[in-house]
């Protein structure tokens, strides 16, 4: 409270301590935290780690001025890297996902007394942002599974070692607007 001897000192009163408290010794309000913060933090590291192929080491690249024989093995030793971390993002975003989908589920039931699937504009962008996600995983499975087959002579500027890292950049910018539009419907 306001004038309370622990304010002046700089020290939260009782009660906003045990508001904190309650948060991380629930663990009803603690695993869907933790679950979006994953879920989220995986999203940032993949989307920006595409991004930064796309927006800085390609660029980079060709503003160097790099014989062709050098553009293939650097960019891909970029994406060798990358792809180790989008393997596991991928797994943990799906994972996450589908828990976040239970938890948002509990929270329209105790908003509205009815599940998810009586929401209809939650469930569109979700459909979407579920497209999107299955075509980015099929971009990157596409890479994985046929990259090495690729044709040796394709080299120099227009070499792309994530093929369509365009096409899979701007995919992620839907899949976040779909996100931060979900997490607006349900709040």
């Amino acid at each position: 409270t306001y004038g309370s001897p622990s304010s002046f000192a700089g020290r939260p009163d009782r009660s906003t301590m045990d508001s904190v408290q309650s948060i991380f010794l629930d663990l009803n309000q603690l695993i869907p935290i933790v679950n979006h913060w994953l879920h989220l933090l995986s999203a940032v590291i993949w989307i920006g780690g595409l991004a930064f192929i796309v927006m800085a080491v390609k660029p980079g690249l060709r503003e160097a001025a790099l014989p062709k024989e050098y553009v293939r093995p650097i960019t891909d030793a970029f994406y060798k890297h990358y792809k180790r971390v989008a393997g596991i993002l991928l797994v943990v975003l799906l994972f996450t996902g589908g828990i976040n989908l239970h938890y948002v589920n509990q929270i329209f039931v105790s908003q509205t007394g009815q599940g998810m699937q009586n929401h209809p504009k939650y469930l569109w962008i979700f459909c979407i942002k579920l497209i999107l996600v299955l075509c980015l995983l099929t971009l990157f499975l596409y890479t994985v599974i046929f990259k090495s087959d690729q044709d040796e002579e394709e080299e120099g500027e227009n070499y792309e070692s994530i093929p369509f890292q365009r096409a899979a950049l701007w995919m992620g910018f839907f899949i976040i607007l779909c996100a931060a539009a979900m997490k607006h419907l349900h709040q």
